[in-house]
């Protein structure tokens, strides 16, 4: 796994605002992948960033399709519950913030680590602590608006610490709130089964406007994959959590 310090690279081109849902939220999806918080009024005080996740109870009691008949003797026979199986699938997903500064300053905010950050000084990221088994609350990061101006990009993503690689198997959702207007909201639905990290949204600040970007980028390793891909330039080493 990992850990930090480092360079960077460059970030890309921005596009329109998503839709209103009907419960109010804004989704951020393929078509819609962009949302202007500068132009919403959005920029100010501390907005929160939360992973929720529950293992998909569809996928757990569901069976492999047979093909064919079944044998008229064996109707009444128990089918042999296998030892490993979706059933047995364990994930524990973190929620993480890679960020850089317009001073140039440069890092990661994780469970791993317990490199929790600060709100109230740099780099203005907070993470509220690690949910290690898909609660209701989930994790949340906290990001101070009110010192936009010293922020240059954050990149929102989440990795599988522990378990099986199995993205496709939770019902894995992130919600940005900012402090004034609708929440933001990012399903990791896509089937990537043997991915260990996504990179969920890039909110960057060009200084004259700050846009939230979906990017629902899956790789195979974990936060240094995520480095080459986005250009950070952080010097990465292996980590462990803590027992619990």
């Amino acid at each position: 796994m990992d850990k930090l310090f480092g360079n960077w690279g460059r970030g890309a081109a921005w596009q329109f605002d998503a839709p209103h849902s009907a419960s109010g939220a804004v989704e951020l999806t393929k078509r819609h992948p962009v949302y202007s918080l500068t132009k919403n009024g959005a920029v100010s005080g501390n907005m929160r960033v939360n992973l929720s996740w529950q293992m998909r109870t569809t996928v757990i009691h569901e069976k492999p399709a047979r093909g064919g008949m079944r044998h008229p003797f064996r109707k009444f026979t128990p089918e042999m519950v296998q030892a490993q199986g979706p059933a047995m699938v364990s994930v524990d997903l973190d929620l993480a913030c890679m960020y850089e500064l317009w001073d140039g300053a440069k890092g990661v905010v994780q469970p791993l680590g317990n490199i929790l950050g600060s709100i109230n000084s740099p780099p203005y990221v907070q993470l509220s602590g690690d949910d290690r088994f898909g609660s209701g609350s989930g994790e949340t990061i906290y990001i101070n608006m009110d010192h936009r101006d010293e922020i240059k990009r954050l990149l929102i993503f989440v990795y599988i610490y522990d378990g099986t690689p199995a993205f496709d198997r939770t019902q894995a959702t992130v919600t940005l709130y900012p402090g004034n207007g609708p929440r933001l909201e990012v399903s990791l639905h896509e089937r990537a089964p043997e991915a260990r990290s996504c990179a969920v949204v890039l909110i960057e600040n060009d200084k004259k406007e700050i846009v939230v970007r979906r990017e629902m980028r899956y790789v195979y390793g974990f936060q240094s994959e995520l480095d080459r891909l986005y250009g950070w330039g952080l010097q990465w080493g292996r980590g462990y959590k803590s027992k619990v």
